[in-house]
């Protein structure tokens, strides 16, 4: 593995496990107890029960250090387990589907979810992903965590909007839990993913330069004179470099 390789690895792990990992912790009127009752309710929400689900969303979990993600010894003695169904049939965007209305169910959907983002590691996949299975009314893709997963994945391996064939990233639900209910349609869901990325691309980096250009002779030169301003260094196709004015580069006859 090359330096770079080791780096890459090394952020995404963080960067997934400070996204999504999966915590002790979580405690609410609403939540799997130990024998695994859940509380019972159904319906339209009401606006209490709106507030409900805020309050279980919100509510923190065990606050952990970045170096806590890295591969460490195991525990000496197992830890609890949780059955997560398999998936039925293919839905959109390629996502498995067809998890049972359980919120088992419920994790096994959202670890499809995860895995297919995080395997694919492109900004067009992520964005018809988001556009098939969220619902209206949360984040926006530009704000999603998978969003922002994927766009770190990518600055940091210095790619640009796709990940290429020299790259691999291979993401399994290694642990899940269920950190609240409220009646049978409603679950925060928690996956907490094994991710290991493989990469094997030489450095790179976006670079900016100009200089005065003169026709002299029946050619350009470089002109005299003081050089221009330092052009900015922005990655091609970013949102900063189509700020800063760049725009792409289409050869004539490609469109």
């Amino acid at each position: 593995m090359t330096a770079l390789a080791a780096v890459v690895l090394v952020m995404l792990a963080l960067l997934v496990g400070l996204v999504l990992a999966v915590y002790q912790a979580s405690v609410s009127v609403t939540r799997m107890d130990d024998t695994g009752e859940r509380a019972a309710g159904g319906g339209r929400p009401q606006p209490s029960q709106l507030a409900s689900r805020d309050g279980i969303a919100a509510e923190p979990m065990l606050q952990v250090q970045p170096a806590d993600a890295k591969a460490t010894a195991p525990a000496p003695t197992p830890g609890p387990t949780i059955q997560i169904p398999p998936s039925t049939r293919t839905g959109p965007a390629g996502v498995p589907a067809g998890f049972p209305h359980t919120p088992e169910g419920a994790v096994g959907q959202l670890a499809a979810i995860g895995t297919a983002v995080l395997q694919a590691m492109s900004i067009s996949h992520t964005n018809e992903v988001y556009t098939h299975w969220a619902m209206p009314g949360g984040v926006g893709v530009e704000r999603w965590r998978m969003t922002e997963n994927v766009q770190a994945f990518l600055s940091t391996a210095q790619i640009s909007q796709e990940k290429n064939l020299s790259v691999t990233v291979v993401a399994i639900p290694a642990a899940a839990q269920i950190k609240g209910t409220d009646g049978g349609n409603w679950v925060v869901a928690c996956v907490l993913f094994d991710v290991r990325a493989t990469i094997s691309v030489d450095a790179r980096m976006g670079y900016g330069y100009c200089e005065r250009m003169q026709w002299h002779k029946g050619r350009w030169l470089i002109g005299p004179g003081t050089p221009p301003a330092k052009a900015p260094s922005t990655w091609p196709g970013s949102e900063l470099s189509i700020k800063a004015g760049w725009r792409s580069w289409v050869d004539v006859g490609e469109g």
